[in-house]
C-alpha cells in the first residue's frame, strides 16, 4: 500500500496564481514522448492537482500505472486525483477522486465521505446541482468549446459555464478546448479555472505553455 504523503485536501477554490487554476487532465495517447517523463515536467510547473484520466485501462493497469504517478506528484507536492476507480484510489491511501456522475450517483454515502476531495464530471446546471448535493468538492463543466476529444458535438459556450458556476457554490473548472486564449473569459464566467488535457500531453516546452497560461 501506498500512503499518499501530500494527499491532504487541497482548496480547489483559490486562483492565486493562474497556475494553481490549471488542473492537468492525462491522457497516455496523446502524449508526446514518455509518459512519465511528461508527468515530471507538468508537475514541475505546480498545476492546481492531476486528474490521472486513464479511460482504456483495466483496473489492474490502472492501479500500477497510478502508483507511479502518484510517486511522482507527491515528490513535487501536486495533488494527484484518482479517476473512476474506487477501490484501487482506496487501495493506495489516495484520498481524491474524480468521477462520472453516473458513477458517482451509485456511490455509497460512507464511501463518498472516505475522500476529502470529491470531484465530478457535469453536462448540465441539473448535474451540477445533483454534484453538489451528493457532497462533490468541485466540479468539471464542459465542454465548453469545440474540441477533437467530442468531434461533431459543439461546445456547449460561455454562457452555459456562466449558468453553471452560478447553480452551485462549489468551485467549477471548465472543461473542453480550453487554451491560453480562452481564460480571461473562463474567469469572468466565474469559474475558478480549467481542465487542460490535449494542450499539457502535446506541447514540446511545458514551461513556456504554463507561462501562455499566466494572465
Amino acid at each position: 500500500m501506498i500512503i499518499c504523503m501530500s494527499d491532504k485536501k487541497i482548496d480547489l477554490s483559490g486562483t492565486e496564481s493562474l497556475d494553481s487554476g490549471v488542473i492537468c487532465v492525462t491522457n497516455r495517447s496523446l502524449c508526446h514522448g514518455d509518459f512519465f517523463d511528461r508527468m515530471e515536467k507538468i508537475v514541475r510547473e505546480k498545476p492546481k492537482a492531476v486528474i490521472l484520466r486513464e479511460k482504456d485501462l483495466t483496473e489492474e493497469n490502472y492501479l500500477i500505472l497510478a502508483k507511479r504517478v502518484l510517486e511522482i506528484c507527491d515528490r513535487h507536492h501536486v495533488q494527484c486525483i484518482l479517476h473512476c476507480f474506487v477501490k484501487s484510489a482506496k487501495s493506495l491511501g489516495c484520498k481524491s477522486l474524480h468521477l462520472p456522475l453516473p458513477v458517482l450517483s451509485e456511490l455509497s454515502k460512507k464511501d463518498r465521505k472516505s475522500f476529502s476531495t470529491l470531484g465530478a464530471s457535469c453536462h448540465s446546471i441539473e448535474d451540477a446541482i445533483k454534484a453538489e448535493k451528493l457532497g462533490c468538492s468541485y466540479i468539471a463543466a464542459g465542454h465548453i468549446f469545440d474540441t477533437d476529444c467530442k468531434k461533431g458535438l459543439p461546445g456547449r459556450g460561455l454562457e452555459f459555464l456562466k449558468r453553471i458556476c452560478e447553480s452551485v457554490e462549489i468551485p467549477v473548472y471548465a472543461i473542453g478546448g480550453i487554451t491560453p486564449e480562452h481564460m480571461t473569459d473562463v474567469y469572468a464566467a466565474g469559474a475558478k479555472g480549467a481542465c487542460v488535457m490535449s494542450g499539457l500531453m502535446k506541447c514540446e516546452n511545458t514551461h513556456e505553455y504554463f507561462n501562455r497560461y499566466r494572465i
